[in-house]
């Protein structure tokens, strides 16, 4: 459980870290069943259901930079989903009925290439009914300043939904070059393996390049109020019994709550499809250096 100060922190900032939550056995759990998914990799000549490749991938030199869907791709993943000393603590920020949204990921920013993720806000993904939605970033690696560590920018949960589009279709990223954010406020986030960080759907948020010679793997899932429902399409709950099914703790509930919350839809939907990495290609400026040190130095 987190204290007073913490809840009244998230509530200001935006975001959270809680370090050293995940035993020793469960850390250890988490990067072996990590390694065993990425391992698929090897051979796969385009990406596929469960892995998204770097654009330096071969199939004999493997190089993945997201597990897609995790919860699905492993069942360890969804056990982890509902760990009791995560959403205890989520409990205290959305209330004690949650529900997991579809999908999650593991960002995988490997040693000296591991790609970025440009500025955004998850809000622009999937809005809805209410804000009392989050993500939980449970780190496998050291997260460090010099390793693509989260950069989160306080209070930003608080202001506008910036656009998010390209050419008139959705990119999930903001076009730095466009709009008036100081980026240089930004926090990098820095914390030991098996620590969490918390932060809210509507901060604004990205990651450099990994240029060090240490590896920064983060496991993301993402939490609704089980009275927050997707607007629009956003997330399906035509199969009604599996959006049931994802509440992690508490109970389901058939009784949406509306919330004022700024809202600009997903749509139309990206050139590209599969990650944000794929969103973001058709992003006009990007504010990250997106070449490995190797290339750059060419």
């Amino acid at each position: 459980m987190i204290g007073p100060g913490e809840v009244e922190r998230y509530r200001e900032q935006g975001y959270l870290v809680v370090e050293n939550l995940l035993d020793a056995g469960m850390l250890a759990e988490l990067r072996r069943v990590t390694a065993e998914v990425t391992a698929g990799a090897r051979g796969l000549t385009a990406h596929s259901e469960f892995l998204d490749l770097e654009a330096s991938h071969t199939p004999d030199r493997p190089r993945v930079r997201r597990i897609k869907k995790p919860w699905a791709a492993h069942p360890f993943y969804r056990k982890l989903a509902a760990h009791p000393p995560i959403t205890d603590i989520l409990a205290q920020l959305i209330g004690g009925d949650i529900r997991m949204r579809p999908g999650g990921k593991v960002n995988m920013k490997a040693a000296g290439y591991g790609a970025p993720v440009e500025w955004h806000q998850d809000w622009a993904f999937y809005p809805h009914t209410n804000d009392d939605v989050l993500a939980v970033g449970i780190l496998l690696d050291d997260m460090t300043a010099d390793n693509g560590p989260l950069l989160m920018m306080p209070e930003t949960h608080k202001g506008p939904i910036y656009d998010h589009h390209a050419d008139g279709a959705f990119c999930g990223a903001i076009d730095s070059a466009g709009v008036d954010i100081d980026f240089d406020s930004a926090v990098a986030v820095t914390a030991p393996a098996g620590s969490i960080t918390i932060h809210h759907v509507r901060l604004i948020h990205g990651s450099a390049i990994n240029r060090s010679a240490a590896p920064r793997r983060l496991l993301l899932f993402e939490y609704a109020a089980a009275d927050a429902w997707p607007l629009a399409g956003t997330e399906s709950v035509d199969d009604f019994e599996a959006f049931r099914e994802r509440i992690v703790r508490g109970a389901p509930s058939l009784t949406p709550r509306l919330a004022p919350a700024p809202v600009r839809m997903p749509l139309p939907k990206a050139v590209h499809q599969g990650s944000i990495y794929e969103n973001q290609r058709t992003l006009e400026h990007n504010y990250f250096d997106h070449a490995p040190a190797a290339a750059a130095a060419q």
